[in-house]
């Protein structure tokens, strides 16, 4: 499987958090006086406040460190390429990568060393949230920052910003196209279909509380799901068993696109082609089958691992005392939540470009 991203879109990550994200600041600040004397309601609180350092122009070398899984899933993999190609973006950035793994132990491990090293911050996407918060919580108390990528720590006060996905979006997402789409074909009493990821991970819980809540709006609800892991072999194995169990269904929402490729081949066995599915995360390989048209494939709802390009991005203006360009605040946030959005044959092509290759 090619699991490397277009090098082209290298500043793809720094464009996203600087240009796309959007700000609301407003507010009036209404002064109470008892004086009847006029006010001067054009005076600039922050008129003679410092000059917020420029967060797109080269500050102080940093060496930011980076863990993450072992890449052996397209998603992830794109997620190691994005980071390591939004750091070359800048010219005063080091990334000192670990040892991607999936083995928890090692993982903390790794970590460890980055903190005895002294890196100026630290970009960690756990394997585990919950067990690797000691760690995290580890190297904050030794001044480093961490940027939380994704899986999220038990604790806030073990990193200094999180960013990831809208997981709970993404059901919700998931569940509004097909909402739309069994009432503009005019299902009555549809059989709906639920192809979760690894259950014990919050964000899967998170996903499938999305899709209930907003099925149940509708009035409508899953009659049948199950639970792979997030791999090929894995979607296939649990597809199988959920069309030999269900002889009718109408829809599917399969939470991963990676997982989904094992999907599509149960789903090509079993010779099933009377409902259409939902696709999760935005990869390319489910991308093409939507514009061509040709599976059940109709649609599928963000999770864009451009996010590890950010997380950088931030990691450097964090450990160079900068804020985000965009904002009136001179630090950055302490959570980021990137929107899902929801792919069809219609917009398929404004995606393309984004996805990655399972």
């Amino acid at each position: 499987m090619n699991r490397q991203q277009d090098p082209d879109r290298s500043d793809l990550g720094r464009r996203q958090l600087f240009l796309g994200a959007a700000v609301v600041a407003g507010g009036a600040v209404v002064a109470g006086c008892t004086s009847n004397e006029p006010q001067d309601v054009g005076t600039d609180n922050r008129a003679e406040s410092a000059p917020k350092p420029a967060a797109d122009k080269p500050g102080k070398p940093v060496t930011i460190g980076f863990s993450a899984p072992a890449a052996d899933h397209g998603w992830i993999a794109a997620i190691t390429a994005n980071a390591d190609s939004q750091a070359k973006s800048y010219s005063e950035v080091t990334l000192e990568k670990v040892e991607a793994t999936n083995d928890i132990a090692k993982q903390i491990a790794a970590v460890e060393t980055l903190i005895n090293k002294k890196v100026d911050a630290l970009v960690i996407l756990p394997n585990d949230g919950k067990q690797l918060t000691a760690v995290a919580q580890k190297a904050t108390d030794a001044g480093i920052p961490v940027i939380n990528l994704d899986r999220i720590f038990d604790t806030p006060l073990s990193y200094r910003c999180w960013i990831g996905g809208d997981n709970y979006g993404m059901g919700v997402a998931a569940a509004n196209f097909i909402v739309e789409r069994l009432e503009a074909d005019g299902t009555s009493n549809p059989v709906i279909a639920e192809i979760a990821g690894i259950d014990s991970l919050p964000l899967t819980q998170e996903r499938s509380q999305g899709f209930k809540d907003a099925l149940a709006k509708a009035g409508l609800e899953v009659k049948n799901r199950v639970a792979a892991d997030f791999t090929v072999p894995g979607g296939q194995r649990v597809t199988s068993n959920l069309l030999q169990a269900a002889p009718k269904i109408d829809a599917i929402w399969n939470h991963d696109d990676d997982q989904g490729i094992g999907v599509l081949a149960a789903i090509d066995q079993a010779n099933r082609d009377e409902f259409f599915m939902v696709g999760g995360a935005g990869s390319t390989d489910m991308m093409e089958r939507i514009k061509a048209d040709d599976t059940v494939v109709k649609c599928t709802v963000t999770y864009n691992p451009s996010m590890a390009s950010s997380a950088v991005s931030l990691a450097r203006l964090v450990a160079q005392g900068k804020g985000m360009s965009d904002l009136v605040e001179n630090e950055i946030p302490k959570m980021i939540t990137l929107a899902s959005a929801t792919i069809t044959k219609e917009n398929v092509d404004d995606y393309l470009e984004l996805g990655f290759r399972s």
